[in-house]
């Protein structure tokens, strides 16, 4: 049995959920407005971390942009647009980078 999800380890699903998808290797940092009634939000994706990972480095890039944010499914979204920041911070964390959208 899972000690999650309490189905037969056969039937899991959350063990998929768990698991990082596959990408090209890219970090794509992106502004949205979409759902947000005009609100900006930089959207990460592409980070090929777990979900503590994911956490934690969501933590570090709120401090370092003194903003909110969180952590939604596999992608990290600041609040504000702080794509230039990120982008650098990112890159000098080892990450290949690049700046998607308008």
């Amino acid at each position: 049995m899972c000690p999650v999800c309490g189905k037969p380890v056969a039937e899991c699903v959350c063990r998929d959920e768990r698991t990082v998808p596959a990408g090209d290797g890219v970090v794509r940092v992106v502004r949205e407005t979409k759902g947000r009634k005009g609100k900006g939000v930089t959207v990460i994706t592409g980070l090929p971390l777990d979900e503590p990972g994911l956490q934690k480095l969501a933590a570090d890039l709120k401090r370092r942009c003194g903003a909110g944010g969180t952590v939604k499914g596999h992608t990290i979204e600041i609040q504000g647009d702080h794509r230039d920041l990120l982008v650098a911070e990112l890159t000098q964390r080892g990450y290949t980078v690049k700046r998607a959208g308008g």
